[in-house]
């Protein structure tokens, strides 16, 4: 590091991250050791609020039942009107660890494999950092820990009902997602539409059940199942336009226990994933009538459930545009990649609908693929140097964004 960028803006958050990094990793293990499922996150709301206690930062009375919020006031105040917000999800998955590290989860069928354990320990280091530096904040930065991104309906919509942009108005907001594909040290953003809208798909075929060895004399929701099945598959190529990405998966599958015993009833569960809502819309329409009338076509009946999840999540094209500037500008535009749309999702698209704002993907991949560390996987491992480039990119961003 020269002496010049040792008195920037960016020298002086990259070496304070640096400073940091031991005890994040700390506070990342912690959490990683006691997860908690959507809702249910208490030990780590009162984790962050002792840690932001103990920078000198008093948490806002609770919107939620867990969850923080938090504000940090810049010595300049408010006098320009801008108030930066900085969003982590806390909460965990339903799964067991299977990794054999030091630190595995402590908490049977629970795990933090979705990188929300590392989101949590970047943005208290992005806390750390700022409450520093409060002279360099030409405003206030906002910080959200939100519960429960995991279970649809999602933590960012309780937290606008109960009036997050209401009591905080925003200029602007960032997040940021774990990606292991995305080497660590570098980020990947989208302009646009980035992820997908996500839809629940649960179908009840319900028959005459009776034995396997006369089949005429019963009502098959099996067989009516597996047509149902292949129907939907249909809709994506022949409903939805070439360009215009969209999914329809059923992932489960449900009826019977036995060899020589039709059912009476079989059940099914997928998703649906679409990029824009008009194509959301006509979807939804489409597979009520394709279950439907498949089912009636082989004598049995069909009831179709969709719960309609998160929206597409468009990040703002101007933001998006200045975010890959102060990137650049604190990481080398070598490091700051172009993502494609995919069709994940995420509730941070709930703040994109109030407020202008960007999401992207913060690399906590190695070099060489690590098979079985992705996303929701059992032995997800991210690279722990990223909480280094993250709480520091987090907090360059906050202080760029409010110039």
């Amino acid at each position: 590091m020269s002496a010049d960028d040792s008195t920037s803006l960016g020298g002086q958050i990259r070496e304070r991250a640096a400073e940091i990094f031991q005890e994040l990793v700390a506070v990342r293990r912690d959490i990683h050791q006691h997860p908690e499922l959507s809702f249910e996150e208490v030990r780590t709301t009162r984790l962050i609020n002792d840690y932001l206690v103990a920078l000198g930062i008093t948490p806002e009375p609770p919107l939620l039942e867990t969850g923080v919020v938090a504000l940090i006031r810049g010595e300049h105040g408010s006098a320009n009107g801008k108030l930066v917000a900085l969003r982590a999800d806390i909460d965990a998955l339903p799964m067991a660890e299977e990794n054999s590290h030091g630190f595995c989860s402590l908490e049977s069928g629970k795990m933090h494999a979705c990188g929300h354990d590392m989101h949590t320990a970047m943005l208290l280091g992005a806390a750390k950092i700022l409450s520093g530096m409060k002279e360099r904040l030409r405003g206030d930065v906002l910080l959200v820990f939100q519960p429960a991104e995991e279970k649809a309906p999602g933590g960012a919509k309780p937290f606008l009902d109960a009036g997050l942009f209401r009591q905080f108005n925003p200029s602007v907001i960032i997040g940021q997602h774990c990606f292991p594909n995305v080497e660590t040290g570098k980020v990947a953003l989208c302009r646009g539409s980035f992820m997908a809208a996500a839809d629940e798909l649960y179908f009840t075929v319900t028959g005459e059940g009776g034995h396997a060895s006369a089949p005429h004399k019963a009502a098959d929701p099996v067989l009516a199942a597996a047509h149902i099945i292949t129907a939907a598959q249909y809709l994506v190529s022949r409903v939805a336009p070439p360009h215009e990405p969209a999914v329809v998966s059923i992932a489960s599958i449900h009826g019977g226990n036995a060899p020589n015993v039709i059912p009476r009833q079989v059940t099914m569960s997928g998703t649906m994933r679409t990029m824009n809502e008009e194509l959301r819309s006509l979807l939804q329409e489409k597979l009520r009538q394709t279950v439907t009338h498949v089912a009636e076509g082989v004598g049995v009946t069909a009831e179709v459930e969709i719960r309609k999840g998160y929206p597409v999540l468009f990040n703002d094209p101007d933001v998006t545009a200045k975010a890959e500037i102060v990137c650049s500008e604190y990481l080398g535009q070598a490091n700051v990649l172009q993502s494609e749309p995919i069709m994940t999702a995420e509730d941070f698209a709930c703040y994109l609908q109030e407020c202008p704002g960007t999401f992207w993907q913060i690399g906590t991949g190695t070099p060489n693929y690590e098979k079985g560390n992705t996303l929701h996987s059992p032995t997800f491992n991210p690279e722990e140097r990223a909480l280094e480039t993250g709480s520091g990119l987090l907090a360059y961003a906050a202080c760029r964004f409010l110039e």
